[in-house]
């Protein structure tokens, strides 16, 4: 008896399913902000470094029992390696997929969120490091006053 296969379009050999990139990219987060590397992660589930990158690139999708591993390695419920999870990306879900045209997944880009950017993490880091709560206010409000600022600037200069 043959298995019957669904007409469900297909992303192309070597494209990670956009849903496993952003699980990844969260795995990776709650990675670095805990400060954890990628070998004392992959030790602490069982798999090597090389492995840890391959599920935080999208490369490898990660099972379910390993997402519980994950998730309490990490110490975060399950969902949250789902949460944030921008619409395009939900959408590519093989779910999905059945009632989406094969142009519409192949033009799919993944845009990184800036969240997951190293820059981001360090800067976050670096701010709780500072040990006194008034300078590290004053920091906050200074760094919303600047991208306000910038902000402000872009939109003069798109509106000319």
């Amino acid at each position: 008896m043959g298995r019957v296969q669904e007409n469900v379009p297909v992303r192309g050999k070597g494209k990670p399913n956009p849903v496993d990139v952003h699980v990844g990219s969260r795995v990776r987060l709650r990675r670095t902000l805990l400060g954890m590397s990628q070998e004392k992660l992959g030790e602490a589930i069982g798999l090597t470094f090389q492995q840890v990158q391959k599920y935080e690139r999208g490369a490898n999708r990660v099972g379910a029992s390993r997402l519980y591993d994950l998730a309490r390695v990490l110490e975060v419920p399950v969902g949250y390696f789902f949460a944030d999870m921008p619409d395009e990306v939900a959408s590519q879900s093989p779910v999905r997929l059945r009632e989406m045209s094969e142009e519409k997944v192949d033009t799919f880009v993944h845009e990184a969120d800036p969240m997951a950017k190293r820059e981001t993490l360090e800067l976050v880091r670096a701010y709780y490091k500072i040990v006194d709560p008034h300078v590290r206010k004053r920091l906050f409000e200074m760094t919303k006053a600047l991208g306000t600022a910038a902000e402000t600037a872009a939109s003069d200069v798109a509106a000319e």
